[in-house]
């Protein structure tokens, strides 16, 4: 079975940084895009970053130039290097497989909170 487990999260001041991994087992990621979705109390899951079997990457306006996102195929894993974090961050991340013809996985998710 396929499986994604996030972990890294924790507490930050604004301006700091966090790395988030993503670690996949019971499939190779090297075929499928990759990406991180955030989701605040009350809010909808909103889509953060992605990246593609070919290392193209793509983020949603508000992490532009602070969010980088990065995949380790031999590794099986995935990662979000947040900078410049905002109070706006605090969120669950998840980690998100697509695989083309099977749908999509996504792991339980860890827990970043910005705050002072």
């Amino acid at each position: 079975q396929v499986r994604l487990v996030e972990s890294g999260g924790g507490l930050v001041q604004p301006g700091g940084s966090l790395r988030l991994s993503c670690a996949v087992s019971g499939t190779s990621i090297s075929g499928d895009v990759m990406g991180w979705f955030r989701q605040s109390p009350g809010q909808q899951r909103e889509w953060v970053a992605n990246i593609t079997p070919g290392g193209v990457t793509n983020y949603a306006d508000s992490m532009t130039g602070r969010f980088t996102i990065a995949r380790d195929n031999a590794e099986n894993m995935l990662y979000l290097q947040m900078n410049s974090l905002r109070s706006d961050d605090t969120a669950v991340y998840y980690c998100q497989l697509s695989r083309a013809g099977s749908g999509e996985y996504w792991g339980q998710g860890t827990q970043v909170t910005v705050s002072s």
